[in-house]
């Protein structure tokens, strides 16, 4: 067994101390105590706040870590805003206790939450409702964030914490009966062709201009965002607020792919060099090799005993997330759809022709690509991988069940890892199969492999952006109210600790921040990704999809019966192409409803240029070295 090593046992002792202390502060506010009761409490922590400030300036690794002890934060604090609040004195107490690392300066970090608590002060006493996916940065939100926002600004969260599926199934809800469920959602941008619509949500931007203006943070920076762009509506305004976000990535065992052995036996079955696979041809290969042809005895760092090796990872449980394994972007990695980003035009990854911003079609027929020979192969791929290189149980498995898989050591690769699953312990504990004596990761993320009807200006790959949209049925206090939260989730003084909480960033501020430029190694390629110019290939769902709650419960229902072989793939993706075209025509939006084309014979729009494509032959399987392949990752090649 690993033992923990000397820096992670001091580091946990020092969050030990900090979160003592917090209990101990707000226990009993010792600030706004009687006289006696601060001199008694005084004494009492003096110790505890001698050793705590040493150990903050002590504490290793933290570029950004209070250069000034809490009281003297404190004592500045009242020298600029005078005889401190509860809720001012809650502001300092939180930047110090829990938000650090910050890309902000202490001061920075004060000033901007205690413009929260000042801003806050007229809607003291207001719950609001709002909900989030199960993933662990909301998790963390819903446990730590809502505390610190009510202990700053009065006002309670509860914020609720559903899977996506009953998200989805709940704003459907709220959409159509128009009865409220929460005040503010964080559901995907993926929805944003919905939200533009339906006219359902409020423009943030006009109301950051107008009648919430007063309360726009002047730090919330919508250019630091990674991509505020997934949440704009035609005219780039913002419609959505992203809180996190996380791509799909390709993910390897690094040691494994760089073991002289390995690669040798590779090179004798296959005749190329094992390195990471380009396309989906190499990617086969990679997968046959390692679970037809490797054990556990042949790889460094071994699963545990009487464990097999498996060369592909992957879930097939008929379910909503089932769905999302193809809808975010699984046919536009296969080459689905036309050139174009954000997302592909006049065809996207979701097979749906878009003329003068109104879908016209899914099927083939239709100009759309949803039935077509790049569609029936991205499926076939997909259910013959699943079979013949995933353990046997992936097929049970759903997104979330299946997403920390990797983390057993017991896999060689993924081409569609969720990189929000690499926050979980396994990844990066030195007790991992998975990681060296110190924690780094023996496995690295890099650029997903794609199809063989893919072709260069197509999106390579998605990602998800959990935002904040606002129904416009929220109104007055609890409108403000949600909006405030909305930024304090989003906050430059918060954002870096949420990242390392939930590995899902929205901030230019934080990947590129001092820190993780020092931290880069330890999530494998992770950062790296986010820094380089190729991150703008992965994209979200984007503006075709018209309704994406009604349309999106279609494909796991058709695709479920592909991986059970009730179907075969081309029946699936027919009847799902046809499903969807039907529900298209019948529905009747404020703006830019459908408008579907009359149908032609396949070949029609077959023998055009561009989406639908017509069939092409096999691809010679191309890897590249990592370190290779990194560099032009980093150049943007």
């Amino acid at each position: 067994m690993k033992q923990k090593t000397t820096k992670k046992l001091q580091a946990e002792a020092q969050f030990s101390s900090f979160i003592n202390l917090r209990e101990v502060r707000m226990k009993y506010n010792w600030r706004t105590k009687t006289k006696w009761l601060g001199i008694t409490l005084a004494l009492i922590l003096g110790l505890t706040l001698s050793f705590v400030s040493v150990a903050a300036q002590e504490w290793p690794d933290e570029p950004n870590f209070p250069k000034i002890s809490k009281d003297e934060a404190m004592d500045w604090a009242e020298s600029k805003w005078g005889p401190l609040s509860e809720y001012e004195e809650a502001a300092v107490d939180w930047v110090y206790e829990e938000f650090q690392p910050s890309t902000f300066t202490v001061k920075e970090q004060i000033e901007e939450l205690i413009w929260f608590a000042h801003k806050a002060e007229p809607l003291r006493g207001v719950s609001i409702d709002s909900v989030a996916e199960t993933i662990k940065t909301h998790k963390w939100e819903s446990d730590v964030l809502t505390k610190a926002f009510r202990d700053i600004t009065g006002i309670k969260v509860t914020h609720n914490i559903i899977g996506e599926g009953d998200l989805i199934e709940k704003l459907q809800t709220q959409l159509a009966t128009r009865q409220k469920i929460y005040d503010v959602w964080v559901n995907d941008a993926d929805l944003i062709g919905t939200h533009v619509r339906l006219q359902d949500a409020v423009n943030l931007t006009e109301y950051m201009n107008g009648e919430g203006a007063d309360i726009t943070n002047p730090r919330l920076d919508l250019d630091d965002f990674l991509n505020p762009e997934f949440g704009q509506n035609y005219e780039g305004e913002q419609i959505q607020l992203p809180d996190q976000q996380f791509a799909n990535l390709y993910w390897f065992r690094y040691d494994w792919f760089t073991d002289p052995d390995l690669k040798a036996k590779f090179k004798d079955h296959y005749g190329y060099e094992l390195g990471v696979p380009r396309n989906w041809a190499a990617y086969e290969d990679i997968a046959e090799f390692f679970t037809d042809h490797v054990s556990r005895a042949e790889v460094p760092n071994p699963p545990p005993e009487g464990k097999k090796i498996f060369g592909h990872m992957d879930y097939g449980k008929k379910g909503p997330s089932l769905g999302w394994r193809f809808t975010d972007a699984w046919l536009s990695i296969a080459g689905v759809g036309s050139k174009g980003l954000p997302n592909g035009m006049p065809v996207d990854e979701w097979g749906i022709r878009v003329r003068d911003k109104k879908p016209v079609g899914s099927m083939v027929a239709r100009g759309g690509a949803l039935n077509g020979p790049a569609a029936y192969y991205a499926l076939e791929k997909y259910v013959d991988w699943l079979k013949e290189y995933a353990p046997p149980y992936a097929a049970s498995m759903g997104w979330s069940e299946a997403g920390p898989v990797a983390s057993r050591g017991t896999v060689a690769q993924r081409p569609f890892q969720y990189i929000t699953f690499l926050s979980a312990d396994p990844f990066t504990q030195p007790e991992s199969t998975v990681t060296d004596d110190d924690g780094m990761p023996l496995w690295r993320v890099a650029p997903t492999p794609h199809g063989r009807y893919w072709e260069e200006g197509m999106k390579l790959g998605y990602q998800d952006a959990g935002s904040w949209t606002i129904p416009k049925m929220t109104e007055g206090e609890n409108r403000e109210a949600s909006w405030l939260w909305a930024q304090f989730a989003v906050a430059k003084s918060i954002t870096m600790r949420k990242f390392d909480a939930g590995r899902t960033p929205i901030r230019k501020s934080t990947v590129f921040s001092e820190y993780w430029d020092k931290h880069e190694g330890e999530l494998g390629g992770l950062i790296t990704f986010y820094k380089s110019p190729v991150e703008k290939l992965w994209t979200d769902t984007g503006m075709n999809v018209p309704h994406y709650p009604l349309l999106a419960e279609q494909w796991w229902k058709q695709i479920g019966l592909a991986v059970t072989g009730q179907k075969t793939p081309v029946q699936a993706m027919d009847d799902l192409a046809e499903i969807q075209d039907d529900l298209l025509a019948k529905l009747r939006l404020p703006k830019y409803s459908p408008d579907l084309n009359e149908m032609r014979p396949r070949e029609y729009w077959l023998q055009k240029e561009g989406a639908p494509k017509a069939e092409r032959g096999p691809e010679e399987p191309l890897t590249k070295p990592y370190d290779e392949l990194l560099a032009e990752w980093e150049a943007g090649e």
